[in-house]
């Protein structure tokens, strides 16, 4: 059993999807980055300095001591509501991962189909008769 994981391990298709889940995981935090630190602050001041992250919509109590204006500190606690701020980030996050997946999937698929040209060879009709020429001349 030992010897078939280090067979699978071995493999390249292996090794090779796991440097893509490194690099997506490092790549992801990047894009998280960009949407929350450049892309919704330009957002929130196009919309007159509306902060995206803390809109909420609350659906129960607030308890003592926390600020009902607070989205982390209510978040912390349990209370129940809709941080549809977070998910417009998210999205907005999704779209930019998905669109930069996108154009890198574009490009290779333009390098693979500008590859290097196989010479054309004999046609299978080509083969067939030399073989049959061959053999008639034995």
């Amino acid at each position: 059993m030992l010897s078939e994981f280090k067979e699978f391990i071995a493999r390249g298709n292996v090794i090779d999807l796991a440097v893509g889940v490194i690099i997506g995981g490092a790549f992801a935090t990047i894009t998280g980055s960009l949407t929350e630190d450049l892309i919704m602050p330009l957002v929130g001041w196009i919309f007159g300095g509306v902060d995206f992250s803390s809109k909420f919509i609350l659906l129960g109590s607030v308890p003592d001591g926390i600020a009902a204006t607070d989205y982390a500190a209510l978040k912390k606690a349990g209370v129940a509501m809709i941080g549809y701020g977070a998910f417009i980030t998210a999205v907005i996050n999704f779209l930019i991962l998905a669109w930069i997946i996108f154009l890198l999937v574009r490009a290779v698929n333009k390098v693979v189909r500008k590859g290097p040209d196989a010479p054309a060879g004999p046609s299978e009709v080509d083969l067939l008769t030399q073989i049959r020429d061959e053999l008639r001349k034995k």
